[in-house]
């Protein structure tokens, strides 16, 4: 009798994972994915009896930045879950083939797996003169990507040249680059991960999401998926208070620099770009550029080198609570709060008063339309930060994602 393969659990014992740091990687990507931590088991299980998941890599115009990203795994590691789970065929940076035997093992995949394997893309693609731009093997970049995403059964877009162009397609953009939506038009199951580079634990957490559901999770028009891109950095930042405050750095290495006030001021761009970076993290830790003391460049937004710089220019009016404001335009707000506080509990008391009219009380209409007006104000004041419009000519608007399908049945919800 035939022994019975082993788990993903029993393969990593042998590497010296323990079941524990196993469940804890299932509880990250459970997280991640914004689900409940009732789901764990179930991507525990799921991890335990799938088949591994045969993923081409393809590289054009790149830095590496996105396979370095991916090389850097954490929880445990892409030696340890990722390459466990799945079956890399083809990744040039890291694949011991060279040459023909590599474009061969590229081949082989397209043909002998159609619409079985994963795409995944980093760099952008020239579509100038033919394409000639970027060649591999004396194949074009664009004709590499028509055929092997084409006969995907998904491809993703890892990092902001793989989504529409980044960098080489800043302007002029003289090689006429751009990301796979545009170089592989009506591409199905597209999602796009941007980023300079991507953050891996969302590339991971799409992965486990396929293979826990067998389905993609739901993306906003852009393909971007809501649990990584659904969410404004500016809502989560852990400097969210001193901007509400009006507390900003003025100058690299100032008191309020040293004391981690807000880098709106410095050109921090999270007021205007979607992504869980506040939330995730990078390199299996809670760091990130925020953290470290630099504000977000918008590197997750469209178009981020033409549209996001100067990238320590502060954004054209961004509305919110704590612009430009000063400790007694702060003072006098806390002051108002109170008093529509106030003006609420009297509209309460009115109300009660018509119900039991013990006594005579004079004046509530007067009271009722008052505490209207400032309620009004207050929810003015306490609404969430907006996005900026930039005057006419200046930055594109940034993506705003729209509400996901509800799923049938025990399927995730986007958020």
């Amino acid at each position: 009798m035939p022994a019975r393969p082993l788990s993903l659990e029993e393969r990593l014992a042998a590497r010296g994972v323990s079941r524990r740091q196993f469940l804890k990687f299932c509880a990250a990507m459970s997280a991640t994915l914004a689900l409940p931590a009732t789901f764990t088991p179930r991507i525990a299980k799921a991890l335990n009896t799938a088949e591994r998941l045969p993923v081409v890599w393809l590289e054009f115009q790149d830095c590496a930045g996105n396979t370095e990203s991916f090389l850097r795994a954490e929880l445990p590691g892409v030696a340890d879950i990722v390459l466990e789970q799945i079956s890399l065929e083809y990744h040039e940076t890291i694949m011991a083939p060279a040459g023909h035997r590599a474009e061969h093992s590229l081949d082989a995949v397209v043909e002998h797996y159609p619409g079985q394997y994963i795409a995944i893309v980093e760099g952008s693609i020239p579509t100038a003169n033919g394409g000639v731009y970027c060649t591999i093997g004396g194949r074009t970049a664009l004709s590499i990507a028509q055929r092997v995403c084409s006969n995907a059964l998904a491809t993703i877009a890892v990092g902001a040249c793989a989504w529409d162009g980044g960098l080489p397609a800043a302007s002029p953009n003289p090689t006429g680059a751009v990301g796979v939506r545009q170089a592989v038009p009506g591409l199905k199951n597209l999602i796009n991960l941007p980023g300079c580079p991507m953050n891996v634990i969302n590339l991971t957490a799409i992965i486990v999401h396929y293979l826990t559901f067998k389905q993609l999770p739901a993306t906003n028009e852009q393909g971007l998926p809501f649990f990584a891109y659904g969410q404004l950095i500016h809502n989560n930042c852990e400097r969210r208070g001193h901007f509400d405050s009006g507390r900003f750095v003025e100058r690299w290495g100032d008191e309020g620099h040293r004391l981690g006030w807000c880098l709106y001021k410095m050109g921090c761009k999270g007021p205007q770009t979607y992504s869980n970076c506040p939330a995730v993290g990078w390199n299996g830790t809670s760091y990130w550029p925020i953290g470290a003391g630099h504000g977000c460049v918008g590197c997750m937004s469209p178009r981020f080198w033409d549209t996001m710089s100067p990238f320590y220019e502060r954004l054209p009016n961004v509305e919110g609570f704590g612009i430009e404001v000063t400790a007694d335009t702060l003072g006098a707000i806390a002051v108002g709060a109170v008093a529509a506080a106030g003006a609420i509990h009297g509209v309460a008391s009115a109300i009660r008063a018509r119900r039991h009219p013990i006594a005579t009380h004079d004046g509530d209409e007067v009271l009722v339309e008052a505490a209207e007006r400032v309620t009004q104000v207050v929810g003015q004041i306490a609404s969430p930060v907006r996005q900026a419009e930039a005057p006419a000519g200046e930055a594109e608007k940034a993506i705003t994602p729209e509400k996901s399908a509800d799923v049938d049945g025990d399927q995730p919800s986007a958020s």
